[in-house]
């Protein structure tokens, strides 16, 4: 099948190398999407979700207002 690749061999990679494999292999991952398990729980959660939408379809955020949202909560953290 081809040399067998070792840990210490990543490793001993320059940074850039090490990002370029880990990008090839987030690339041939993506590439068969369907063949990724999606857990029993996260079906559920998803299924839950999109029931509460259908049911209350005008309460949505757009992405804008999530953003906003999300800063003010890093603002506060991040003050002492």
């Amino acid at each position: 099948m081809g040399k067998e690749i070792k840990a210490k061999d990543i490793l001993g990679l320059p940074f850039d190398k090490r990002l370029e494999l880990v990008e090839d292999i987030w690339d041939s991952l993506a590439a068969d999407a369907s063949a990724v398990p999606i857990p029993d729980w996260h079906q559920v959660e998803l299924k839950r979700r999109l029931a509460r939408h259908k049911a209350d379809p005008g309460e949505v955020e757009t992405w804008e207002e999530v953003q906003v949202k999300l800063r003010g909560r890093a603002a506060k953290r991040s003050k002492p």
